[in-house]
């Protein structure tokens, strides 16, 4: 049985790899990295969210979201704001609104193809399975 669950669990993280690997390979055509676009992404789904909220919407440290939060900074697609308190809330700026729509266009482009060995009806029982892996298990 544990080959079974080693195998499985491989798998996904292959999957995982190359969709990855395709993703960063792609937005550099839109001058941004997948770390980059995916802080650009929690950003705009939670604007004014405090480096914390947005490292663990991002699975990062709060440390490496600070530093990829101050790279952003740099290049003019992100706003710090002083917040409540010690508070400091990111926004985007209309540049990283810009970089957050072409980064969509290539993602859509790269996970079409990437799942496009799957029907649709099974890329919709994948997804399924994976919320419930990923669901808490006090919500189970």
């Amino acid at each position: 049985m544990h080959g079974e669950l080693q195998e499985l669990g491989r798998a996904v993280k292959q999957a995982q790899y190359r969709q990855h690997r395709a993703l960063d390979s792609a937005l550099s055509a839109v001058g941004t990295t997948l770390a980059q676009w995916d802080a650009l992404r929690a950003i705009s789904r939670s604007p004014g969210a405090s480096a914390r909220e947005l490292a663990a919407a991002t699975f990062q440290t709060e440390q490496a979201f600070g530093t990829l939060a101050g790279r952003l900074t740099a290049q003019g697609l992100v706003e710090r704001r002083p917040g409540h308190g010690r508070r400091i809330e990111h926004h985007l700026t209309a540049d990283g609104e810009h970089v957050l729509a072409a980064g969509h266009k290539v993602a859509d482009e790269v996970l079409a193809d990437c799942f496009s060995a799957l029907p649709v009806a099974e890329r919709a029982t994948l997804l399924d399975l994976l919320q419930r892996l990923t669901t808490p298990l006090d919500s189970r």
